[in-house]
């Protein structure tokens, strides 16, 4: 088999990207280059759905690999100071759950998703509880034509969004106008190009009501040098081309080899021919060229010293195998994903949970801290327009991230770790080598109803409180059974005096 696979697994995703721009001249002489080049996004997009062609037997690794990060990460729960800001943010993001969700798989098959928020005005008779509300909307990265940045402190500073719309008009004739927006802090202008919408106009100029950019960008693998993220599928493109090269070439030679050739060893060839296949005259036939058959041949008819077998391949695609299994835990390792993820026979997806597991918690823990700064930053943006449309004042807009637990454990194991703890911090306990402040504490790591052992400076019960005030209801339901038994003695001897 050539190797042209080997040289043309040069990364396409990363080959396609735009040429890099925005250079920047810092001190001491050096020159510091903005990488603004971009995923190629319909090549990521069609890896995912394994739709393109040149990579149809490699590609299908592609949509585990997001789709298991995306639901192991989850979607985050805000946490605010004040309740007031807790139901803005329990309300707008309680609804917007799906779409927080796409938006991670969206940055981790592309590298980017921008989030837009906007209040628009709602529909009166589906929505008479209010006349506008918050909506999450996710902008196509390829109509984000321009992140304009400060030079000295790298802040952005505004967008450019290009799109096409088409449509038709009541003529029916195809129409075509380009639309281009710009967004900063102070103002928004929008320019249409080409055909005339009805009731519109080419030319809108308005001033940005909220005195910020309510557009968050959530880059994945998020560096300093980079102006936009990184695809999890940038890594392991070479691979998925090399294994779908592999795999086709194996798969030609199984269908080459996969019939079994029939080889007959002869002594006299003219006698073979005329005693199974009534052909008198050998040359003749062959002059004329005619060929023979074996259907309905049930047996052969051979002479002594002759004989006949199948020829066939024991293994068609020779070595492929294990280099497509090399393949493989290449794209298992670069990609930071358990190989059980991929539907490998039990006995190893069991081992692979436990000894890989671990490792992916890691993983997805890192990829929950490249997202926080962008979910904060939403949620502030979410309190910030709610203050300014509604006439609300909020003491902060700081919030705090919540994540789910990941616990790759059945309910038995949790269970039986749970009674493994508690019965080792009851033994510390009992011999005087730890506190019970220390040991409540620790299990409040497993278990998420517990609250802080003490909490003095708040004026909800801590878990001491608590405690003690289930000590005191059990004690006086045990006084009240005991004078409920002292009472029956009593009327018993009352009973048996009165005899």
């Amino acid at each position: 088999m050539a190797v042209n696979w080997l040289r043309k697994a040069v990364g396409e995703i990363s080959k396609i990207r735009n040429n890099m721009i925005g250079m920047v001249t810092t001190g001491g002489g050096n020159t510091y280059t903005l990488d603004s080049s971009r995923v190629d996004y319909r090549l990521a997009r069609a890896l995912y759905k394994n739709d393109e062609d040149s990579y149809k037997l490699g590609a299908g690794f592609c949509k585990p690999i997001i789709n298991s990060k995306t639901g192991f990460m989850g979607v985050p729960s805000f946490l605010a100071k004040e309740e007031d800001e807790q139901e803005v943010l329990d309300n707008f993001f309680g609804s917007n759950r799906s779409k927080m969700s796409n938006t991670h798989k969206k940055a981790l098959m592309e590298g980017d998703c921008l989030v837009w928020v906007t209040r628009e005005e709602t529909d009166v008779i589906l929505f008479p509880e209010t006349k506008t509300k918050l909506v999450y909307n996710i902008i196509p990265n390829e109509e984000v034509s321009q992140i304009i940045r400060n030079p000295i402190n790298k802040n952005v500073e505004g967008y450019v969004l290009r799109s096409t719309n088409e449509w038709i008009d009541e003529n029916g004739t195809k129409r075509k106008t380009n639309v281009t927006q710009k967004i900063t802090t102070n103002q928004r202008i929008i320019k249409l190009e080409g055909d005339t919408v009805p009731g519109i106009s080419n030319l809108i100029e308005e001033t940005n009501p909220w005195g910020f950019i309510p557009i968050i960008h959530f880059r994945n693998e998020a560096d300093e040098t980079r102006l936009f993220g990184e695809s999890e599928l940038e890594s392991i493109e070479p691979f998925l081309k090399a294994y779908h090269d592999v795999m086709l070439h194996a798969l030609q030679g199984s269908k080459m080899h996969s019939t079994p050739r029939l080889k007959f060893k002869l002594k006299d060839v003219a006698a073979f021919l005329r005693n199974n296949f009534n052909i008198t005259d050998p040359v003749k036939f062959a002059q004329e060229g005619k060929s023979i058959s074996l259907d309905g041949h049930e047996f052969l008819i051979l002479t002594d010293d002759e004989d006949a077998q199948f020829i066939e391949v024991k293994s068609s695609t020779g070595d492929a195998a294990a280099l497509l299994k090399l393949i493989f835990y290449c794209i298992v390792d670069t990609s930071e994903t358990p190989e059980f993820i991929f539907g490998v026979h039990t006995p190893g997806a069991l081992a692979s949970v436990k000894e890989q597991m671990p490792v992916f918690n890691r993983t997805i823990t890192r990829k929950r801290d490249n997202f926080t700064e962008s979910w904060q930053r939403l949620a502030r943006i979410v309190l910030a327009m709610t203050a300014q449309s509604e006439g609300r004042k909020f003491s902060s807009y700081a919030t705090e991230l919540e994540w789910e637990e990941i616990d790759p454990r059945n309910e038995k194991e949790v269970a039986e770790t749970l009674d493994l703890i508690a019965s080792a911090l009851d033994k510390a306990v009992q011999g005087e080598f730890l506190s019970v402040d220390a040991a409540v504490e620790f299990l409040k790591e497993y278990i998420p109803t517990m609250k802080d052992y003490r909490d003095e400076g708040s004026d909800e019960d801590d878990e001491y409180t608590r405690i003690m005030k289930n000590k005191i209801v059990r004690e006086r339901l045990a006084d009240g059974a005991l004078n409920l038994g002292e009472k029956e003695d009593i009327d018993k001897v009352l009973a048996g005096a009165a005899v």
